[in-house]
């Protein structure tokens, strides 16, 4: 199970950052990890509810990632905006 390379995708809001490791095998999918800006601070509880919903979301963009989704394109990371913005919404 040899990486044949990390590939760094830095996405235009929030401080994203996406480590991509490629497998040798066509049937592995790519793993990798994720880091943001996006983590709330402030009161506990809705902290912890703001950042489970943003650990989701972080979840769900390396998923996509990994599977080969095009995560740099317009239309994706104004789909990361909305969604942040709702998340934020939801909780203030």
């Amino acid at each position: 199970m040899n990486a044949l390379g990390t590939r760094i995708i830095r996405l235009p809001c929030f401080g994203i950052e996406i480590r991509l490791i490629r497998k040798d095998s066509p049937k592995e999918p790519g793993e990798g990890t994720i880091t943001s800006d996006l983590r709330g601070t402030g009161d506990v509880i809705e902290s912890l509810r703001y950042n489970a919903a943003i650990d989701s979301l972080e979840s769900l963009i390396l998923a996509h990632a990994c599977a080969g989704i095009d995560v740099e394109s317009l239309a994706y990371v104004e789909g990361i905006e909305t969604a942040v913005e709702a998340i934020a919404n939801h909780f203030t």
